[in-house]
């Protein structure tokens, strides 16, 4: 009697370990690392109270994926929850949470302190020329300023990718904001399969044409966003630099300031948070901002907004209004807003409002949130780790309801390097001070009706280093106009022909210049050019009604 209940038992048990040592074998985690059976219950019970709860507190939480790909997700994360380690468990919840598709819905463990997970040395910055270590502990000093070429065995291109996975976002910008920073966490990339060993991650690194190794230890827990940030002293890139720290990084931790340039009758304002500071609201400072704008020579204002991650959007409104009434200002040539892939939320917002009701000049990078999209936060709060996750419980529509746009494109548009960084170098202002009107450039030859140098003119400006960065798809189509209006028609089909040849996946461009060959009476190039839009663009409306009339 007691043989057979004892065979039958020892079989479990030994069909179970069995089990649990392949299982663990495929997730590169040992056996005593997994959860307990206890903790696993409590993990899949978080589980499913997160999966019950997100539907109810997000607006929309199926706008980028399907109730049925949430629902399997769910479903293949329990079934694998007791075979794995607590910090594999959590980024395969950040997984879940990033494929909502918005950057406001998330399992954060740099806003979330209950995670505990830790940090590397190092900090990493994805520059135009690639993935850089851009600042470490004096231990690593040598290491700073290296370009990473793999983690582990795997090239940084691929880790970047795999990473991107668990990282909530709302577009591409967004990603190069957030995914270096998670990829300096151990549990991250352990549980992304990127290290063997958290307690020593290989990076191979490239300086001076020389590769290395480095092996690095976890440096400590995550600070949280209350704590002292002990990163903000390392050895930085530019710690070498012979120039002065450029405006930007000149002083990031204060919500917002503004200086001077007195040589280029210029006031640069730095806005660095959406939220009033001790000692002076966000209204004070806007109205020391245009108090000094209207007793000082200005030629010219710079609003930088491109480290600005957001908050109370409703306390924007008294630098957007002085923007809106500042005749002095508000002008094309005049006012310019640096942006880039920090400008998120309510300093989206914010962007979109500059664009729609002044006449502000983007530069620098895509802004790292979509025009209109899904914003605030609902913190759901897990029953037994005590773990928050974020929901978006808001929609914001604060342009056209039919602006799919993922983010705001600067007309004058720079990406830094990493030599950029190093020498304090800052494209982005250094496009603006090169900022020339090529609308203003063009019309001298245009009205001598010189229409050869007109384009030998747009070519060289086009050329230019200094004025290359400028987007000029939206002044020229209006140049364009110009010209249509003015009865010049041959000289604004030349002109829509530039924009054409400069911005070929453009449908708007091949739309006016359609526009111009109907006007000018030759209906099979204006065809084709319709054509050609609606094909860059099926919801082009304008073109689709005029091929219906030019084709019966």
């Amino acid at each position: 009697m007691h043989r057979r209940i004892w065979i039958p038992a020892l079989r479990s048990i030994l069909c179970a370990f069995l089990f649990c040592v392949t299982i663990c074998a495929q997730s590169d985690v040992s056996p005593s690392a997994v959860v307990s059976p206890v903790e696993a219950a409590k993990w899949r019970e978080d589980l499913r109270f997160m999966a019950q709860e997100m539907p109810k507190r997000h607006k929309n939480l199926f706008h980028s994926m399907t109730r049925e790909q949430f629902e399997s997700a769910v479903r293949k994360l329990d079934e694998r929850i007791p075979t794995l380690a607590r910090h594999q468990i959590i980024v395969e919840m950040m997984r879940i949470a990033a494929m909502v598709g918005d950057g406001h819905t998330s399992l954060n463990p740099q806003f979330n302190p209950k995670i505990e997970f830790r940090y590397y040395p190092i900090t990493l910055y994805l520059y135009k020329d690639g993935l850089f270590i851009q600042s470490a502990d004096p231990k690593y000093a040598n290491a700073v300023g290296a370009r990473v070429l793999k983690i582990g065995k795997t090239p940084a291109e691929q880790a970047f990718k795999m990473v991107s996975e668990v990282t909530s976002r709302d577009n591409e910008m967004t990603l190069k904001q957030r995914v270096p920073s998670l990829m300096t966490i151990p549990e991250v990339l352990h549980a992304l399969g990127l290290i063997d060993n958290m307690e020593k991650a290989s990076f191979v690194v490239e300086e001076n044409g020389k590769q290395t190794t480095i092996g690095l230890a976890p440096a400590g827990k995550l600070p949280s966003m209350h704590d002292k940030d002990p990163r903000q002293v390392w050895v930085k890139m530019n710690d070498g630099a012979r120039s002065p720290v450029p405006l930007w990084q000149k002083a990031t931790q204060d919500n917002y300031w503004f200086e001077y340039l007195e040589d280029s009758r210029t006031i640069y304002v730095q806005y660095n948070q959406v939220a009033n500071k001790p000692g002076e609201s966000i209204a004070q400072f806007a109205h020391r901002v245009f108090e000094f704008v209207n007793t000082h020579p200005i030629d010219r204002l710079i609003l930088d907004v491109r480290l600005n991650q957001g908050g109370n959007g409703f306390l924007n409104m008294p630098l957007l209004l002085g923007l809106i009434k500042s005749e002095k200002i508000n002008q094309r040539g005049h006012l310019f807003t640096i942006i880039g892939r920090g400008t998120f939320s309510a300093a989206q917002s914010l962007a979109n409002e500059l664009e729609r009701y002044t006449n502000t000049l983007f530069a620098g990078e895509p802004t790292g949130a979509r025009v209109n999209g899904y914003g605030d936060h609902e913190m759901i709060l897990l029953p037994n780790s005590g773990l928050t996750v974020s929901v978006a419980p808001t929609w914001y529509q604060t342009a056209n309801p039919n602006d799919q746009r993922p983010w705001i494109a600067p007309q004058i548009a720079t990406e830094l390097t990493s030599e950029d960084y190093r020498t304090n170098n800052d494209p982005a202002l250094n496009a603006v001070f090169n900022y020339r009107s090529i609308a203003d450039m063009l019309m001298p030859t245009l009205q001598a009706n010189d229409i050869q140098l007109t384009i030998k003119q747009y070519h060289e400006f086009k050329a230019n280093s200094k004025t290359s960065p400028i987007n000029t798809e939206s002044e020229i189509n209006s140049l364009g106009y110009r010209l249509l209006a003015m009865n010049r028609l041959e000289q604004a089909i030349e002109i829509f022909k530039l924009n054409v040849e400069s911005y070929p996946n453009s449908s708007n461009a091949y739309d006016s210049l359609a526009e111009a060959y109907l006007k000018n009476g030759n209906k099979e190039l204006a065809i084709k050019n319709y054509r050609r839009s609606v094909e860059l663009n099926p919801a082009n409306l304008n073109a689709l009604q005029r091929l219906k009339e030019l084709e019966r």
